[in-house]
């Protein structure tokens, strides 16, 4: 396995991981804080369980990479979403929008090293 593929790994991991904190330690587990920072942010918080549910989806293809077409369009949901949550945070000043900013770094990284690696 060459450095640009275990670099692949390695960071999708990270972003994975934290990905699956948000989705089943916040999302799931508690569900009635996470519809309150929703509705703080202007998002309705019928969306919470929904978007869980499509984050551990977008997880599940990043790491089995089953389809390229797929992998594709859940690398550009993932920016999507963490674009919107960044500017969200930081349309609300809360202070909240490094976690997003940090996920949608580490998805940039992700993208490039998994096109390289398949090169």
């Amino acid at each position: 396995m060459n450095k640009i593929k275990i670099g692949y790994y390695v960071v999708t991991g990270l972003l994975s991981l934290m990905l699956l904190y948000s989705v089943i330690g916040m999302y799931f587990l508690q569900t009635e804080t996470v519809q309150g920072f929703f509705k703080t942010l202007g998002y309705p918080s019928y969306l919470v369980i929904p978007l869980g549910i499509l984050k551990l989806a977008g997880v599940t293809t990043l790491l089995t990479r089953f389809n390229s077409r797929v992998v594709e369009w859940t690398y550009a949901g993932f920016a999507i979403n963490f674009s919107l949550a960044a500017s969200a945070h930081l349309s609300v000043g809360d202070g909240q929008a490094g976690g997003a900013i940090a996920a949608l770094v580490l998805l940039i990284i992700s993208y490039v090293l998994g096109v390289k690696s398949s090169d």
